[in-house]
């Protein structure tokens, strides 16, 4: 005679008394509260920020700083992913162009349009999202388990104000200095592959016809906005470190990995808009 399992029975009465979907409808009503209240928080720190960029002690000095750190040391860096990209793409495209019209003068004008409008801007900001945003997420969430956050708010001083300002203004700044340099180096580069693949004359490749004032704004905006979201979303996330030396690294991979989702979604909004704006 067999024996009933206790685990299938229980298994069934559960099955039928509906209590695992509600318990599968619980986890995700949580993920998806858990999700809202970390984007009010995040809300609250850009809006700090903003408010503490007009209003709060000026910090010229930790500006600077934040300045040669984000700017100066991921210069090489950029520059040297902006140029292999430059060398892939124009050759990539030089192929495929080839294969429907045997007319590569417009080659370079393309390139330099794609430049100016995304992709210099885009790929830099996802660069500096990996560099930049694990470095401002690390540093404020060792500064947070070793409670040096709690003493600036025992002296009436807003973590805000002195940790996040310095590094959002910085950012800004550099951000769209660095998606120029960068971008520059990318099509000299573009220039060389072309001519070394294609026999294109640097003077066919320098071709700006296809840049307009629509794509010089579209680009414009992408670095202001990945310059503002980068140490925003990288700041929120050291402030919000703990568990000590475990939960810094958990900081500093949640930072890169939705500074880098941030980049994302803000090129869609942002390219969606401008094709509204300026046309195609």
């Amino acid at each position: 005679m067999a024996v009933p399992d206790d685990n299938a029975s229980s298994v069934g009465q559960l099955e039928e008394t509906g209590e695992a979907p509600r318990s599968l409808l619980g986890g995700l009503g949580a993920l998806v509260i858990g999700a809202l209240d970390a984007a009010k928080a995040q809300y609250s720190v850009f809006v700090k920020t903003l408010y503490f960029t007009v209003r709060g002690a000026p910090q010229k000095g930790a500006v600077v700083r934040q300045m040669y750190e984000i700017g100066n040391r991921s210069l090489v860096f950029l520059c040297v992913v902006q140029a292999f990209l430059g060398l892939i793409i124009v050759y990539q495209a030089g192929l495929q162009t080839l294969r429907v019209v045997p007319d590569l003068t417009l080659l370079g004008a393309t390139f330099l349009e794609l430049l100016v409008k995304d992709l210099a801007a885009s790929i830099c900001a996802l660069m500096l999202a990996t560099r930049v945003g694990a470095g401002i997420a690390a540093e404020i969430g060792s500064m947070v388990v070793t409670e040096q956050v709690d003493a600036l708010r025992m002296c009436a001083a807003d973590p805000v104000d002195y940790l996040i300002k310095p590094r959002f203004l910085a950012s800004i700044i550099m951000t769209v200095v660095l998606v120029m340099v960068a971008g520059t180096v990318g099509y000299f580069a573009g220039m060389g592959s072309g001519y070394a693949f294609f026999g294109i004359a640097p003077k066919t490749f320098v071709n700006f016809s296809l840049v307009d004032f629509g794509d010089l704004t579209v680009g414009l905006t992408k670095c202001v906005a990945y310059g503002a979201a980068i140490p925003v979303v990288s700041g929120y996330c050291g402030l919000s470190t703990f568990g000590g030396s475990e939960g810094v690294g958990w900081a500093t991979t949640r930072a890169v990995v939705n500074s880098s989702l941030t980049v994302i979604v803000l090129n869609f909004f942002i390219s969606g808009a401008g094709f509204v704006i300026f046309g195609g």
